[in-house]
């Protein structure tokens, strides 16, 4: 049986952030590490503090004056309650500029779902940092989850109403799917529950009666960090986190016939020489260069830009704007949507058997009453954004605004998601009857 390790506290002062380690802090954390320690950093809601606690094997004097440490009395107590900021109780702020719903805390504890992060950086930093690129990102993979014919966005409480959808995240989004709901039921297939959050897209038919599940699907957020005065350049009023209850529709509109928000498009990828990777408009292009063997991507980008008056539009779109370039040469807000908040990159990537994929289209791709289309035109994706307030922030101010590169559910911080979410297995099932 393993000895009970006693633990100590660390405290650093907000220059000493580990993610903005000096030379010298960087010795210190070889110093700690060749302790056996566990680093786990909580950041206060206090500006002026950073706590960080370690759990060591064996008690010694760390004699450096980056630190102060007292040493806790009870051998083998476990880690902190408290292993991020507990922003769950705050309520929206009156003064601020935009609009945000109540926090809805998590009804499980968090610390469960929770693991110290295995991917740091060179000299200790709680991830690599990002450069050359210019944003921050987190990454993290999800499974397919389950297909219905509903879109809580859409067709809210009007369950059976829309496309057949294929579901990522939150097991139970349905017809009547709420930011209260969405926070306070279902599991996740995104790594776990601390992201509630709802993402589907059409489904994939092979054009024999069956639906085609991806094995995975990988999830990108990324934004200029903060403190970047390009902030201020892409938006006119800078960079914002994701505001609670955030939900919208982007890719092709079925309505407009247009893309007027997001963008996507097919890719393929596997071993070289049989599979062909590009940006390819249609499935039908993408499976052409995509041998049996390879993986088809659904790949789609979500807008930049918010208006920070509305969490949901008319159209479901209209609260969401992309950067645009114009005549100015970079990346840039319209003025009706000032705020630049983290977008995300979403890619289904599907397994092709010996079948080949020449026959694949979206169920979206076929609607009664209007033309058909080319199979993988109307490629859109809906969001609806369930975040637990404690992760949201944790990747946030961790990954986006320390510049850091976090994968795997690494939230730049010395914790990540804990994997809980498993894969089936199963690829192909028949389409479901849509319900009476």
């Amino acid at each position: 049986m393993e000895s009970a390790r006693p633990s100590i506290w660390i405290f650093l002062s907000a220059q000493h952030h580990l993610s903005l380690l000096t030379h010298q802090h960087s010795n210190l954390i070889k110093q700690l590490t060749s302790l056996r320690l566990t680093v786990i950093m909580e950041m206060s809601l206090l500006p002026s503090l950073v706590v960080k606690m370690v759990s060591i094997s064996s008690l010694k004097t760390l004699d450096t004056p980056a630190i102060r440490g007292t040493a806790k009395k009870n051998a083998g107590e476990k880690l902190a309650t408290r292993f991020l900021p507990d922003v769950t109780s705050q309520q929206p702020d009156s003064n601020s500029a935009y609009v945000n719903l109540a926090s809805i805390p998590s009804n499980f504890d968090i610390q469960t779902r929770l693991v110290p992060a295995w991917q740091l950086g060179e000299n200790g930093e709680p991830a690599p940092g990002n450069a050359p690129d210019v944003v921050g990102a987190f990454r993290f993979l999800c499974q397919a989850g389950h297909l219905a014919y509903d879109d809580p966005i859409v067709y809210p409480g009007q369950p059976g109403k829309s496309h057949l959808h294929q579901f990522f995240g939150n097991t139970e989004t349905n017809a009547f799917s709420s930011y209260q709901s969405l926070r306070t039921s279902g599991n996740s297939t995104c790594m776990n529950d601390l992201n509630r959050s709802g993402y589907w897209i059409p489904a994939m038919f092979d054009g024999k009666g069956n639906v085609v599940k991806p094995e995975f699907v990988s999830i990108y957020y990324k934004r200029l960090p903060n403190t970047s005065p390009d902030c201020f350049t892409q938006g006119a009023k800078g960079c914002i986190p994701i505001p609670r209850g955030l939900r919208y529709v982007f890719g092709y509109d079925l309505v407009t016939n247009t893309t007027p928000t997001g963008g996507g498009y097919f890719n393929c990828d596997g071993p070289v020489g049989q599979c062909v990777a590009g940006h390819f408009s249609t499935i039908t292009e993408a499976a052409a260069n995509c041998a049996p063997g390879c993986k088809i991507g659904a790949v789609i980008n979500a807008p930049d830009c918010w208006d920070g008056k509305r969490l949901d539009s008319p159209g479901h779109r209209e609260h969401m704007a992309n950067f645009g370039y114009g005549d100015w040469g970079y990346p840039k807000c319209p003025d009706t949507h000032p705020y630049v908040i983290p977008t995300f990159t979403l890619g289904a990537w599907y397994p092709v058997s010996d079948d080949r994929a020449d026959t694949w289209f979206l169920s979206s791709d076929i609607i009664p009453g209007k033309p058909q289309l080319k199979a993988g035109e109307s490629f859109h994706a809906d969001w609806f954004g369930a975040w637990d307030d404690n992760i949201l922030d944790g990747f946030e101010n961790g990954c986006i605004n320390d510049f850091l590169n976090c994968n795997t559910g690494n939230l730049g911080n010395y914790l990540q998601l804990k994997q809980i979410s498993q894969d089936d297995g199963i690829r192909v099932v028949p389409i479901p009857e849509r319900p009476l």
